[in-house]
């Protein structure tokens, strides 16, 4: 089975989604997903990987990502090029897994569970208003995620005290007020208004409920240890990406400085970034995700590196529907799964407009059991619209 052709699809209410169609010769189809700039990484698709790709065999997946990665570190790697690899990994699996009749899981070495944890970031959608929730009411939303079946929750309650992105910069992905310059000084009223928010969940539900502390990179060094240390009698599972993780000797203080776990970093690509910060013991949960990151392949090997220190991995969504079902085979099939993320408004919401099939999410866990390849497809309504915007090469 060769690659004929390679199809890029925009859809106009999610301005920074790209998905990706591979077709094989014999007819089959791989869905590949990836996130933000979209524009950008269509052009590396058709302009380079296109020329590459076509006409080569499907199978061999490891000979491919090597070579598109080689000629992308020629002029530095981790941008448009690494998501472009992701989705077309990602794609390349799927076939693979189409072609042997078989779940991606089963390729990767078999299921090693049957159900993941599912974890809840609070962001505001239509159906739930957990972003303001958090602040205006933690508690309420606490008891509201475990009637739910959700019993861990990802919050960020000093994002608003960071400086801000300034109205109109145009800068970030739309709408996302976590865009912004490092603060540099957090008051000890501002320490204290954002541990209301942990204050309010603990007295409402106690441990029942597990917390995440989500920085988006918004603070120096001094100000995350402030924040961090503040936080350690919540019993958090992790704080993350608290600064920004560019500087492994800052993440390594950060974890020394404070007793609460660090999460480290849907922001890093590829295992060559993840492994000076394992080396340097600056990380106790491994974040990556696998749509920005280089695809199953490339996250297969950081899972694994994760492993060889003893650490769990748990992947990041708020990217796209095909995102979570790769990720969830990563976790079915790799010992060191810890949980996987969710937007649970995204899940009964537009995720149901991408895909042909609800994501298998049941409460607060993802059944793990899929058909052949990813075990979804592009939902057929979806493909049946005339304002796609689509490029094709082959």
């Amino acid at each position: 089975m060769k690659i004929a052709k390679l199809e890029t699809i925009r859809v106009p209410e999610h301005p920074n989604s790209l998905w990706l169609r591979i077709h094989a010769d014999d007819g089959r189809t791989g869905l590949g997903e990836t996130y933000y700039l979209p524009g950008a990484v269509e052009s590396v698709i058709h302009d380079f990987c296109a020329q590459y790709l076509l006409g080569q065999r499907v199978l061999d997946r490891e000979r491919h990502w090597a070579a598109i990665f080689a000629h992308a570190d020629f002029f530095g790697f981790a941008g448009a090029e690494l998501r472009a690899l992701s989705a077309i990994d990602i794609a390349l699996w799927d076939l693979a897994g189409q072609l042997t009749g078989l779940p991606i899981h089963d390729l990767i070495g078999g299921r090693y569970r049957d159900t993941i944890p599912l974890y809840n970031t609070c962001v505001d959608t239509p159906a739930h208003a957990d972003q303001r929730g958090f602040i205006e009411r933690p508690g309420d939303l606490a008891r509201d995620l475990l009637a739910d079946g959700i019993a861990q929750m990802k919050v960020w309650p000093w994002d608003r005290f960071a400086p801000q992105r300034p109205s109109g910069a145009g800068l970030g992905p739309a709408g996302n007020a976590a865009v912004g310059p490092p603060g540099h000084r957090i008051t000890a009223a501002e320490v204290d208004e954002g541990l209301a928010c942990l204050r309010g969940i603990r007295d409402a539900v106690g441990p029942r409920m597990k917390i995440c502390i989500e920085g988006h990179s918004r603070w120096d060094l001094d100000s995350a240890i402030r924040i961090a240390r503040a936080v350690e009698p919540f019993d958090v599972e992790w704080c993350e990406d608290l600064i920004q993780p560019n500087n492994v000797a800052d993440l390594a203080r950060l974890a020394r400085e404070t007793r609460a776990p660090q999460g480290v970093s849907e922001r890093l690509i590829t295992r060559h970034a993840f492994r000076p910060v394992l080396e340097a013991q600056a990380a106790r949960v491994v974040l990556f995700d696998t749509v920005w990151t280089g695809g199953i392949t490339e996250a297969i090997k950081i899972a694994t590196l994760a492993d060889a220190w003893g650490l769990p991995f748990a992947p990041h969504d708020c990217t796209g529907p095909v995102n979570v079902v790769a990720s969830l085979h990563l976790c079915a099939a790799l010992p060191n799964a810890m949980v996987m993320e969710i937007v649970r408004g995204f899940i009964r919401g537009w995720y149901r407009d991408i895909l042909d099939r609800p994501l298998p999410v049941r409460g607060g866990e993802a059944v793990l059991e899929f058909a052949a390849g990813l075990g979804v497809a592009l939902s057929p309504t979806l493909l049946a619209r005339g304002d796609l915007i689509r490029r094709v090469s082959g």
